[in-house]
């Protein structure tokens, strides 16, 4: 049984005051739980009930394993239908990110995205394409959101996401710096290189004026039907995909 102090905890890490304050975050689900272990996240505490005790022991024993009933997992919750396990994990502590880090290969720029279901989306498009790296502006939607570590279904394990004022890092990586923007050129003519920042925008403003300003490059989805925009999350995987597609040409 959990104590009140416990359920205190983890219910006051869907919050993101407290999951800074405590240096964790919330997983739900055994499949999402074991995306982690191994990584370079440090799984802390995995609270489950005692159906799926036996399937635990694949994990490593470092963790801390508590047995807890079905009722009080749906204390702490923050799915209207709980999953089988809680995990707690460490917020790791990357540090600054090194410009010259991002060499050689293509990252995502996420400037303002604020639906936790687009970026979790984003976070686990981007593992799909073996992007490893996303930065975000400051006012992007936390990683941590249980909503975003929901939605990446495990991917966040494999992402490294960090937080930074976009307009020094993009400015210091000396990197051609790819725009999605209206008036772009035609993603499926553009030669896009080998390497790069792909800069995706605000769903309701799109990249901020400071920002576009230090595109090289402006390329936008070429529309063919009447819709007015296109989601985010989408409008990222279209990218990635044609990054991907022109990396086997």
């Amino acid at each position: 049984m959990l104590s009140k102090s416990q359920i205190s905890l983890l219910t006051s890490l869907q919050h993101k005051k407290f999951r800074r304050e405590h240096g964790l975050f919330m997983v739900e689900g055994y499949k999402s739980i074991t995306e982690f272990d191994g990584s370079d996240y440090h799984l802390h505490t995995i609270y489950h009930t005692p159906d799926i005790a036996p399937k635990l022991l694949k994990l490593s024993q470092k963790i801390n394993f508590r047995e807890i009933s079905l009722n009080d997992l749906q204390k702490v919750s923050s799915l209207k239908t709980p999953a089988d396990a809680i995990a707690t994990v460490k917020i790791p502590r990357w540090g600054s990110l090194n410009p010259t880090t991002l060499k050689n290969k293509f990252s995502l720029v996420l400037d303002g995205i604020q639906d936790p279901g687009n970026m979790g989306t984003i976070i686990r498009t981007a593992d799909w394409f073996g992007i490893g790296n996303i930065i975000c502006s400051e006012d992007t939607v936390d990683a941590y959101n249980p909503k975003v570590v929901q939605a990446t279904m495990g991917s966040l394990a494999r992402v490294n996401v960090t937080y930074t004022n976009l307009a020094g890092l993009v400015s210091a990586a000396k990197l051609p710096v790819f725009g999605a923007l209206l008036n772009g050129e035609n993603i499926y003519t553009t030669n896009f290189g080998t390497e790069g920042l792909l800069i995706m925008g605000n769903e309701g403003n799109g990249i901020r004026p400071d920002i576009q300003a230090l595109v090289t490059k402006a390329i936008t989805i070429p529309r063919i039907g009447r819709a007015e925009s296109l989601n985010v999350a989408i409008a990222t995987a279209i990218c990635c995909s044609e990054l991907a597609a022109k990396s086997y040409k």
